[in-house]
């Protein structure tokens, strides 16, 4: 006859752990202990776009040329976005408007340059409202 107060199990035979009665504080479980050192996380060789991985002249030309296209594009992008926060911040109708000196000094730019970036910011923003 099997016995009535047997512990209930899962299919592995390992008993179950016995459910917290009222009043019983749940059962933390503990971390597993280690049973060897993790190896000490080696730095990886640099690769820039595994370019230094094509072993074929014709390829690496086509993927490096596709990939400096990509990157100038994204590169004159900025410089539209630039030069817009510059009009922007140059902005009279602002009441903490900055001079193109001011400008120049947070990006690093000379007060010359912030000034043209300003022009054309606001060139850009004129295109924009145009096309809207």
């Amino acid at each position: 006859m099997p016995d009535s107060h047997a512990q209930a199990s899962d299919q592995s035979g390992i008993p179950a752990p016995a459910a917290p009665g009222p009043g019983t504080p749940p059962r933390r479980l503990r971390p597993a202990q280690l049973l060897f050192e993790p190896q000490a996380a080696e730095p990886e060789p640099e690769r820039f776009f595994d370019l230094d991985a094509i072993d074929d002249p014709a390829e690496l030309l086509r993927r490096s040329t596709e990939l400096a296209l990509a990157f100038r594009a994204a590169a004159e992008r900025a410089t539209d976005f630039q030069a817009i926060a510059a009009a922007q911040l140059a902005d009279t109708r602002r009441f903490d408007a900055l001079t193109p000196a001011e400008i120049a000094a947070r990006v690093d730019w000379t007060p010359d340059y912030a000034a043209r970036m300003v022009e054309y910011g606001l060139g850009l923003q004129r295109q924009r409202g145009s096309e809207q």
